[in-house]
C-alpha cells in the first residue's frame, strides 16, 4: 500500500508539471516611458486594476525621445536627437518586461517621430530640422541595419511618419508648410514613392504633426500643432490618396489661448526666434481607443487632454471636453483592451494613469514618479 501511494504522487506530480508546461504565459502589459534630459528608460509593470510597479531604468543616450514597438511586441525602438543621433533597438522580455539592448545605428538626423512597417521589417523616421525622412531596414532578429536605405526630402518640420492599415501609404505631416506628404510604400523593398498628387494643402499655419487611422482604414485623423484641431481626412482606398472631411476643435472655449507658431528643432540649429510662447495652443500628441469610439489629445501650454466621440460611419468627431493633466503633456499611450490611459509630461517628475469610462471620460486613478522631460509613451500587452 505504502509503495502505491508512493507511485500514485509521483504520476500526481507529474501531472501537474505537464499541466504548467502546457499552461499558457500569464497575461502581462509593460510600460515604457522616454526620458529625454536623464538620457534614460523608465519601465513599469501595469497590474489588472491600472496600478503600476516600477522596473529598472535603462541607458540609452541623451535626447531619447519617440519610440515605436514591433507589431510582434518581440522589439522596442528609439531614436536619441543629440549629436551623433542614433538610432537604438531592444528586445521585450514578454515574462517580466526587462529590455535588453540590441545595439545602435547612426540616424539621419534628429526624429521627433519614429514607427514601423506592418511587418516590422522596416523602420520610418521624420526629421523636423532637417525636413527629410528616412527609411531603415529592421531584420529578423530585431536589429536595425547600419545603413539608411532611403532618405528624402519633404516639407519643413516633418513631424510624423506612419503607414495606413494595409500598409501600402504612408504619409508625412509638415508642420511648417502645412502640407501632409503622401507616398506609396513597397513592403518587399521598402522603397517610398511620392503619390500623385504627392501632398495635401491643409489651412495656413495649422501646423500638422501627429495623426491615426481608423482601423477600417476609411479615415485620417490629423492633429494641428498651432491651432488645436484635429482634422477628419476620408483615404481613398484604391489610392492613398487623403481628402479633408470636416475639423473640430479641442481647445476649450475660455482657455485664454492663440493660435502659435512653429519652435525650434530639437538637438539641431534653426528655428524661429525665441519669443513669449505662454499664450500659445501648443498640442502634441493623439491616439484613439481600440474600438474607435473616442479620441484622445494633449495640449501642452494648459496641460490637458481634449477627449473626442467619433462616429465611425462618417468620421466625425464631438468635443466631449477636457481633464487637466501632467504639466506639459507630450506624450500619452491607451492599453490594448481600451481601459487605461497613461499620460507623461515634460514639466512633470510624474507621469498619470487613467481609467478610461464607457462614456469616454478620464478618471485619475494614480501618479508615478518618472524621469525628467518625459516625452513619450509605449504600453505592450502579452495575452
Amino acid at each position: 500500500m505504502l509503495a502505491f501511494n508512493r507511485l500514485k504522487k509521483v504520476f500526481a506530480m507529474a501531472a501537474l508539471a505537464t499541466l504548467g508546461a502546457a499552461a499558457p504565459a500569464m497575461a502581462a502589459t509593460y510600460v515604457y516611458v522616454s526620458n529625454a534630459d536623464d538620457g534614460d528608460l523608465t519601465t513599469y509593470t501595469m497590474q489588472g486594476d491600472g496600478s503600476l510597479v516600477a522596473g529598472p531604468r535603462v541607458k540609452v543616450a541623451g535626447l531619447v525621445m519617440p519610440m515605436a514597438v514591433s507589431p510582434d511586441k518581440r522589439f522596442l525602438y528609439a531614436a536619441s536627437r543629440t549629436a551623433p543621433f542614433q538610432l537604438h533597438a531592444f528586445a521585450i522580455n514578454p515574462a517580466n518586461g526587462a529590455l535588453t539592448s540590441l545595439g545602435s545605428v547612426p540616424a539621419a538626423g534628429s526624429f521627433p517621430y519614429i514607427s514601423l512597417d506592418r511587418t516590422g521589417r522596416w523602420l520610418f523616421s521624420a526629421g523636423y530640422g532637417a525636413a527629410l525622412i528616412s527609411v531603415n531596414a529592421v531584420g529578423a532578429d530585431g536589429r536595425i541595419a547600419p545603413e539608411t536605405s532611403q532618405v528624402i526630402p519633404v516639407g519643413r518640420n516633418a513631424h510624423s511618419i506612419r503607414v495606413d492599415e494595409t500598409n501600402r501609404f504612408v504619409y508625412v505631416p509638415t508642420l511648417g508648410s502645412d502640407m501632409v506628404f503622401q507616398f506609396t510604400f513597397d513592403v518587399k523593398t521598402g522603397r517610398l514613392a511620392a503619390n500623385t498628387p504627392a501632398t495635401v494643402l491643409m489651412k495656413p499655419v495649422s501646423g500638422p504633426r501627429h495623426f491615426v487611422t481608423s482601423k477600417d482604414n476609411k479615415f485620417v485623423y490629423l492633429l494641428s500643432e498651432m491651432v488645436g484641431t484635429v482634422t477628419t481626412l476620408s483615404l481613398d482606398q484604391r489610392t492613398g490618396l487623403l481628402s479633408e472631411v470636416s475639423s473640430v476643435s479641442g481647445v476649450p472655449p475660455g482657455s485664454n489661448l492663440g493660435p502659435g507658431l512653429p519652435r525650434g528643432a530639437v538637438g539641431a540649429p534653426g528655428g524661429p526666434p525665441p519669443r513669449n510662447t505662454d499664450k500659445d495652443i501648443w498640442v502634441a500628441d493623439i491616439h484613439l481607443t481600440p474600438n474607435g469610439k473616442f479620441l484622445y489629445m494633449s495640449e501642452r501650454t494648459n496641460s490637458t487632454l481634449g477627449a473626442f466621440s467619433v462616429n465611425g460611419d462618417t468620421g466625425a468627431l464631438k468635443w466631449l471636453g477636457s481633464t487637466n493633466t501632467e504639466a506639459g503633456p507630450r506624450g500619452f499611450a491607451i492599453d490594448a483592451k481600451g481601459k487605461y490611459m497613461v499620460v507623461s509630461g515634460e514639466k512633470s517628475p510624474t507621469i498619470s494613469v487613467y481609467a478610461i469610462e464607457d462614456n469616454g471620460n478620464l478618471k485619475l486613478l494614480n501618479k508615478y514618479p518618472t524621469g525628467k522631460d518625459a516625452n513619450w509613451v509605449e504600453i505592450v500587452s502579452f495575452d
